[in-house]
């Protein structure tokens, strides 16, 4: 009986973990997309919230109204929301994405080039077989 209460524990805190995780991953894209220019629309009416569970959660879609393009993001986690941006915005956010992954990438590179603590000579002096 301990054993079952021990892991549904572990099993709660784990999907507790797991939601915070998506609360924080759509909160980051929500934050995306508002600086890249798309509007939040509430859905507020029933047949919002029916027309936005109908939507891929939390993925950007496409609708094309005749030459007319808008993109989507449906929020059911934090506010219940529909993010509509036009092919500027969308535009601002690919932009926005490259940059990001361009600092990460920075990032780990000055990681890598920084860890003084590396004595090659444990190694045998191996360094010089790459230089």
């Amino acid at each position: 009986m301990i054993r079952i209460s021990i892991v549904a524990l572990f099993c709660a805190m784990a999907l507790s973990g797991c939601a915070a995780y998506q609360r924080d991953a759509v909160g980051d894209q929500e934050n995306l997309l508002s600086a890249a220019g798309f509007t939040v629309l509430p859905a507020t009416t029933q047949d919002r919230q029916t027309m936005l569970a109908e939507l891929p959660p939390n993925r950007l879609s496409q609708r094309i109204e005749g030459e007319h393009v808008s993109y989507l993001y449906p929020d059911l986690v934090l506010c219940r929301c529909l993010y509509v941006g036009s092919q500027a915005a969308f535009g601002r956010y690919q932009q926005i994405m490259v940059q990001r992954q361009i600092a990460g990438a920075q990032l780990q590179a000055a990681r890598l080039n920084t860890d003084f603590a590396w004595d090659w000579g444990v190694w045998g002096g191996y360094r010089g077989l790459y230089y």
